[in-house]
């Protein structure tokens, strides 16, 4: 059977690893669900300090998590049923004060034009003028915000059409009565200050690792080529694989977006041969890739093409002999 290049698997692999399957979900959302609740209980009890931002660390960790599989439900492989997804996308949003419909809509436009001057979410890549910095930087600190307003407002403005404006419009009501209700019995109950510190600090967490994932993604990856080396796999380390939902095998998920997160390690290992054949991006840990980025800063298509051929060059360097 012919296959494409940039799509090496089998019809029957594929069939296979698109499966969806009920219990990996049954096990793990309840799961991150029940530590965040108990994380947020001893925040809200202990009287220790350390006891407290560590809760917060541990909340926005998992809420990374949490958001791995709101990410499924955009490509409707979270649940079996779309109204599912929907809900879930909806209600895993709520904290974050983000619209899910426009989440999905930006982000399955990121995957049709993956790294390319379409693509909504290329932003790293410009001029490195001023404005450029700017939006980098203010994005690793400050990523929490940015996505507010471009979800809420700027992508809805700009692409939305009637039924995506009838799901956001619902969303945002939804939210105004959660929010008004929250802040109503914090301030019924004089703990408006306690209750906001401990649904902001975590989300603000959050965003520090929804960036360091982002940039890790596709910062430094081939422009304009496509899924495959568009993309980056970060290897990572076990901790984040489980917790994060193996969305560092990021470039079976761009070549095969409808693999559910419990395939994506197989995924990964099946296109193997392929990415190393074409020259996939593979690095070991997020950290060393955001440290890079951030050292580096914007993008341009110039000092792309330099660092990959600096990166091919120590590729290319044979193994020193053994002693």
């Amino acid at each position: 059977m012919t296959v494409r290049a940039d799509k090496p698997l089998s019809r029957s692999e594929v069939a296979r690893l698109t499966q969806l399957r009920s219990l990996p979900n049954l096990i793990k959302i309840p799961l991150f669900s029940g530590l965040m609740v108990q994380l947020t209980w001893l925040a809200w009890t202990t009287p220790s300090g350390l006891a407290r931002w560590a809760s917060y660390l541990g909340i926005g960790y998992l809420r990374m998590g949490m958001v791995t599989f709101m990410h499924d439900a955009t490509h409707n492989t979270l649940f079996r049923s779309r109204p599912a997804n929907l809900v879930f996308g909806i209600v895993c949003m709520l904290p974050l004060m983000a619209s899910f419909i426009a989440f999905k809509e930006d982000h399955l436009e990121h995957h049709r034009h993956n790294r390319s001057p379409k693509d909504p979410d290329a932003f790293t890549m410009g001029k490195r003028g001023v404005a450029d910095f700017i939006l980098f930087y203010a994005y690793i600190v400050g990523g929490a915000l940015l996505s507010f307003i471009h979800f809420n407002f700027i992508y809805p403005v700009q692409r939305f059409g009637r039924k995506q404006w009838t799901i956001h419009l619902f969303e945002t009501a939804l939210k105004v009565v959660c929010y008004w209700a929250l802040i109503a019995w914090a301030l019924r109950h004089d703990v408006l200050g306690k209750t906001l510190e401990v649904w902001l600090v975590p989300v603000f967490i959050f965003s520090v690792f929804n960036s360091i994932r982002f940039l890790a993604e596709h910062y430094e990856t081939p422009w304009n080529e496509g899924q495959l080396t568009g993309s980056r796999a970060t290897i990572s380390n076990p901790v984040n694989r489980f917790f994060w939902n193996n969305i560092n095998w990021h470039i079976g998920h761009h070549v095969y977006p409808a693999v559910p997160w419990y395939n994506l390690e197989e995924l990964h290992e099946l296109m193997r041969p392929t990415i190393e054949a074409r020259g996939g991006i593979v690095d070991k840990s997020y950290t060393s890739v955001f440290l890079k980025a951030l050292l580096r800063g914007p993008e341009t298509e110039e000092r792309l093409l330099a660092a990959l051929e600096k990166r091919r060059n120590l590729e290319a360097r044979p193994e020193p002999a053994a002693g």
